[in-house]
């Protein structure tokens, strides 16, 4: 076995879980980290228009990376499940076959979205005040779109593999070098978002450098050489199957969002866009416990049901469901005994924190409801159950939490309370069609069935 891998089919299921679940949990929130430190600086530095350009041209780029994250998945999966089922051949052909696909959709969606990249602000009512500085940080992200991608990519397939511990290095010397940019080109050169933007991108090209550095000297089923970009269709066909499901959703998710971004800024303007801001980046500390341990369970998940134990899968999605739970119901005591001196980190401006606590203290119930949703979500992931998850997505998106914002929101009247209250509202919905879900008994299919075949391909 490489240097690279580690077999999560076998030993204690609850070990198993933390040692791969806690370099990813610190990870995401590292990569959280990102975020905030470009919302503080931007915050104290730069002024609220800044910032709320920052965090709307921020919205369109997460819409972007959430979606080929989701396509990654049916490589991630894929790349568990033939480790699980010991077929080297395929795990080589699915991992060169996901690195070309993503290189060639990162320079398409860079050059159409640069093209439409005005219309876009327009069309999710972008404040005037904010108008320009959201075009120049959404402008730089995107000319960074591959070095994006590519870190996200990269570090999907080593998860896939087994291995959480060197994403996290990677990531971690990339977040010291954004903050310290962050200091040079926002509060010192006064560059505003489109420095927030410049550090993101230098830092996230930074963190792809010591990746692929890592993997070739590791013996990478990839070298990442000219000729080493090809699709092999069958594997293409499988990604597409089980990551595309997942892209959709992700993209109706963060899509959602944007809405509801569209929503705040009817509702209330700049300063209840910035205040919205700062709940989100808050929200994204409370999240990445619980998404870390989703992803892990669904890593976890994917090579036990590649090795057919399907029990073992089962008894990690239960470990990682009490993990998450006890994260997620403190970070919401917290929330609402201290919702504004939360917010101050983020500005002194008091109409923005005054906005900030209306929105965090309704919103705040999701993070009752969102340990069951992601644990559950990734346990299917692993077995491949992509396009059950994409409908409910759709369903709690499309059908729940756009509409229940906008109508408790501006309909009624209840302003940024109302949008909060929707979104938890929302989530009930969709926990309650998992559950359904469950009680059929579909989830213990294999929708992939990857076939064993002898360890007899190499990297070298």
């Amino acid at each position: 076995m490489s240097k690279l891998e580690t077999d999560l089919t076998q030993g204690n299921v609850l070990k198993k879980l933390v040692i791969f679940a806690i370099p990813f949990l610190i990870s995401n929130l590292i990569q959280s980290i990102y975020g905030v430190a470009d919302m503080l600086v931007v915050g104290r530095f730069a002024g609220t228009e800044s910032m709320s350009g920052v965090i709307i041209g921020g919205q369109i780029i997460f819409i972007i990376t959430q979606a080929i994250i989701g396509l990654g998945i049916g490589g991630t999966v894929l790349i568990g499940q033939y480790m699980g089922a010991k077929n080297r051949l395929a795990l080589k052909q699915v991992i060169t076959t996901l690195i070309t696909v993503l290189v060639i959709l990162a320079f398409s969606i860079m050059v159409i979205l640069l093209v439409l990249r005005r219309p876009i602000l327009y069309l999710i009512h972008t404040p005037a005040e904010s108008f320009s500085e959201a075009y120049r940080y959404l402008s730089v992200t995107l000319i960074g779109l591959i070095f994006i991608f590519a870190y996200n990519a990269l570090a999907g397939i080593l998860r896939g593999m087994g291995n959480s511990k060197h994403p996290l290095i990677f990531v971690s010397i990339a977040c010291v070098a954004n903050i310290i940019l962050n200091f040079v080109f926002i509060a010192g050169l006064g560059w505003g978002a489109f420095g927030a933007a410049f550090t993101t991108v230098l830092s996230q090209t930074l963190s792809v450098v010591l990746c692929v550095r890592y993997m070739v000297k590791n013996n990478f089923p990839f070298d990442f050489k000219p000729r080493s970009f090809r699709i092999h269709t069958e594997q293409l066909k499988l990604i597409f199957k089980i990551g595309l499901p997942s892209c959709i959703q992700n993209s109706i998710v963060g899509l959602s969002f944007t809405f509801l971004t569209a929503i705040v800024n009817i509702v209330g303007g700049v300063t209840a866009s910035a205040a919205v801001g700062a709940v989100s980046r808050l929200n994204g500390f409370a999240f990445m416990p619980v998404i870390a341990m989703s992803s892990s369970i669904s890593a976890m998940s994917a090579q036990n049901y590649g090795a057919g134990r399907i029990d073992r899968a089962v008894l990690t999605c239960k470990m990682g469901l009490i993990f998450s739970v006890a994260f997620s119901f403190l970070f919401f005591a917290l929330v609402m005994a201290f919702p504004a001196q939360i917010l101050s980190i983020f500005g002194n401006d008091p109409r923005m924190i005054e906005d900030g606590v209306s929105y965090m203290r309704a919103f705040a119930w999701d993070f009752l409801i969102i340990p069951f949703m992601f644990c559950i979500n990734g346990f299917l992931i692993g077995g491949g159950h992509t396009l059950f998850t994409l409908i409910n997505s759709i369903i709690t998106s499309l059908l729940l939490r756009i509409p229940l914002c906008y109508f408790l929101g501006v309909t009624l009247g209840w302003g940024l309370r109302g949008v909060g209250f929707g979104v938890p509202a929302a989530s009930v919905g969709a926990l309650l069609i998992l559950i359904a879900y469950l009680f059929t008994g579909k989830w213990k299919q294999n929708v992939i069935r990857p076939s064993p075949v002898p360890d007899t391909v190499t990297y070298e």
